[in-house]
C-alpha cells in the first residue's frame, strides 16, 4: 500500500513539475525573487489542480529579509 501511494505522490508532483516548465517558470532569463521561488513551488505541489484551473500565486510584499550591516 505504501509503494502505491508513493508512485501516487510522484505521479502528482511530476504533473506539477510539467504544468510549472508550461507556465515558463524554469527560466533562465530572469533573477529569481520569494514571488517567483514561492509560484513555482506552489505550481508544483498543486500538480494536476492547475490542469483544473488553479492558479497558485505568492505574495511576498510582506516579507522583511534582513540586511547586513554596514
Amino acid at each position: 500500500m505504501r509503494g502505491l501511494i508513493g508512485i501516487i505522490v510522484l505521479v502528482w508532483l511530476v504533473i506539477g513539475v510539467l504544468a510549472a516548465f508550461q507556465r515558463g517558470y524554469f527560466g533562465n532569463d530572469r533573477d529569481v525573487s520569494c514571488k517567483d521561488f514561492g509560484d513555482t513551488a506552489l505550481t508544483i505541489v498543486a500538480g494536476p489542480l492547475n490542469y483544473m484551473g488553479a492558479n497558485p500565486k505568492v505574495d511576498c510584499s510582506n516579507v522583511k529579509v534582513p540586511q547586513p550591516s554596514k
